[in-house]
């Protein structure tokens, strides 16, 4: 399951090892249990890939092998490409932007998007210093 955590500021997308339902069921019942209200819909989530990143040729392959439609690619600029993914959106109320956008996919294309969000990352910070 990949899971992407939007805060005010920033988000981080990890890869999570639980299953969508066990995960989604421990959320719920930590909520339960400290009172929070719990609010989950079918949502989508999107972020930038630099074009130039080795393996973005290996996504649009895998993303077209894939029929469920979990994940699509657009391209933005000549920089960069738009990863959209098809999955459910968890916060405290509809109409908040502070949460959590949740997808599951196949292991394979969940650990090389993943990876590719990792490099992704870590060319942004070394430009960046």
């Amino acid at each position: 399951m990949l899971k992407l955590t939007y805060t005010e500021s920033s988000f981080d997308l990890e890869r999570v090892t639980l299953s969508l339902e066990e995960w989604v069921a421990q959320r719920v019942i930590l909520a339960l249990r400290v009172g929070q209200s719990l609010c989950i819909e079918p949502s989508t989530a999107s972020f930038l890939l630099p074009v130039d990143l080795p393996g973005v040729e290996v996504l649009k392959t895998e993303v077209k092998r894939d029929d469920r439609e979990i994940i699509a690619l657009c391209a933005c600029d000549t920089q960069y490409l738009e990863v959209t993914l098809q999955g459910s959106w968890l916060s405290d109320s509809s109409k908040d932007v502070v949460g959590v956008f949740f997808t599951t996919m196949s292991d394979r294309a969940e650990f090389f998007l993943h990876k590719l969000w990792q490099e992704a990352q870590a060319c942004a910070s070394v430009m960046s210093e």
